[in-house]
């Protein structure tokens, strides 16, 4: 963004990568797979690079409003001098945070999920896909909270699922009664709380009910949470868990 700045430039969109999608391994296949599609519908997009730092989602489900506040203020400084207005991001924490309680501090923009990104560049054919590899297979969509229940986005990550031609099969807790992968609430970062059955490895469980080959989601906790309860069932070897926007991308292998 500094460098689009210095040449008096203004991107069409910023892309907010997170601190995920920035720093855990298995994110940063996500954020390859989204950049990946991003040049190939030719939109030309920035990042804040060193200048992001986290939105301050965990601190605030934390209980620390304090620093929540002071890493939104940090942040909202840095966007409105760049004059950011339209914000994309592959993590829904990041999303709602960015959407939902910047405005009250400062900062106002007009924020998408990528995976609305990617239907709105589906639907104006900017990008094209076929099914691909994963025609016809069976796929199980995993609603993340800060997508679906807390934004009411359940349409536009299964409308994108849907332009691969894959047999999209529902858990049976989807949508508006779908169920936390575990990790929200700033709960990824500590040990789970003593109780029958993690959260997560419940979760997967509905997942491979389903005979899905793959779990799609669309946020990097919730790959991390899915993920492991994958590896907890032993089932690594009929189930892979991927991000929508690596479905997109990996189709035809781009």
């Amino acid at each position: 963004m500094a460098e689009y700045m210095a040449q008096g430039k203004q991107p069409e969109v910023l892309f907010w990568v997170g601190c995920a999608g920035s720093f855990d391994d298995r994110a940063k296949k996500i954020t390859k797979a989204f950049v990946k599609l991003l040049h190939k519908a030719k939109i030309d997009f920035a990042v804040l690079g060193t200048e992001e730092s986290c939105t301050g989602d965990p601190a605030k489900r934390a209980g620390n409003e304090f620093l929540f506040q002071m890493q939104a203020m940090t942040n909202i400084e840095v966007l409105n001098g760049y004059g950011i207005k339209k914000i994309v991001t592959a993590c829904p924490h990041c999303f709602n945070t960015i959407g939902n309680e910047y405005p009250e501090l400062g900062g106002t923009y007009e924020i998408m999920h990528h995976t609305q990104f990617l239907k709105s560049l589906l639907d104006e054919g900017k990008l094209k896909v076929e099914g691909g590899k994963f025609k016809g297979k069976k796929i199980t969509f995993h609603d993340p909270c800060y997508l679906g229940r807390a934004n009411g986005e359940y349409e536009a990550p299964r409308n994108v699922l849907e332009k691969l031609e894959v047999e999209l099969v529902e858990m049976k807790r989807n949508k508006k009664h779908g169920m936390c992968c575990g990790a929200g609430g700033a709960q990824m970062f500590k040990e789970p709380e003593a109780g029958d059955k993690d959260v997560n490895v419940a979760r997967t469980e509905q997942a491979i009910e389903t005979s899905a080959k793959i779990i799609a989601t669309g946020c990097p906790f919730c790959m991390v949470m899915m993920n492991d309860g994958v590896k907890a069932k032993n089932a690594e070897d009929n189930v892979q868990v991927m991000d929508v926007a690596e479905m997109i991308a990996n189709a035809e292998d781009l």
